[in-house]
């Protein structure tokens, strides 16, 4: 479990592929102070266990869903990523619940600077749109960033927008964003509850269509005398 408040940027050391998989060495040396074999940490939003860790980097094991649905299928070495250790109990959540089990990706559609802070507009897959709204949360590359704006329910396509103050833009990946970069999200699980519970509720309260079959008479066989 995280909270979505990011601790380092690290950096791709070194990524093995194979056919279904893939293994990432990333150097962060605060993500591995006091971390050991098993733990989580947050690499971008997408959460990873540690296999093997030295001094200042650790290695984790990618499977292939999570790299067909996150942009961990395209990094490389050298590339920047956001890293969180998991939250501690009894500690502050200083962002909201993040888990680092995404729902997909979406596009950078636009960049807008402002004098003290920087919005930007991302697509929106619509099997996700009703999980996000005004004002709530949603973690983007495993930051905990507030929904500033949202396109209308009847729109299309559908996106939203965050506004980012400077120290989110100097202190995660999210500062070099273009147009046209991809990005992992995780909605909030609150929000995934509701939708569950409401789709079993409704699937419930749904009447039952009469059968249009006829009963066909039972066949009796009897020998020839």
């Amino acid at each position: 479990m995280f909270t979505g408040i990011i601790e380092e940027l690290g950096t791709v050391e070194r990524i093995e592929r194979t056919k279904d998989a893939a293994r990432l060495t990333i150097r962060g040396p605060l993500a591995v102070d006091g971390a050991g074999h098993g733990d989580s940490i947050s690499v971008s939003g997408v959460c990873l266990t540690v296999v093997e860790q030295t001094d200042s980097t650790f290695t984790a094991d990618v499977m292939a869903q999570t790299l067909s649905m996150s942009t961990l299928a395209g990094v490389t070495a050298g590339t920047p990523v956001n890293l969180e250790r998991a939250a501690l109990v009894g500690g502050r959540l200083g962002g909201h619940i993040v888990q680092g089990h995404i729902d997909g990706t979406g596009t950078v559609l636009a960049v807008v600077p402002g004098d003290a802070w920087r919005v930007v507009r991302f697509s929106l897959d619509p099997a996700l749109a009703p999980l996000v709204v005004d004002k709530g949360s949603i973690a983007i590359d495993g930051v905990s960033l507030t929904v500033s704006s949202i396109s209308a329910a009847a729109q299309p396509d559908q996106w939203f927008e965050v506004s980012l103050i400077p120290e989110t833009l100097a202190a995660t990946t999210l500062g070099g964003l273009t147009v046209g970069d991809r990005v992992n999200l995780e909605t909030d699980i609150l929000a995934r509850h509701v939708q569950r519970m409401l789709a079993l509720a409704a699937s419930a309260a749904a009447p039952v269509a009469p059968s249009t079959e006829a009963s066909a008479p039972s066949a009796v066989l009897r020998s020839t005398p």
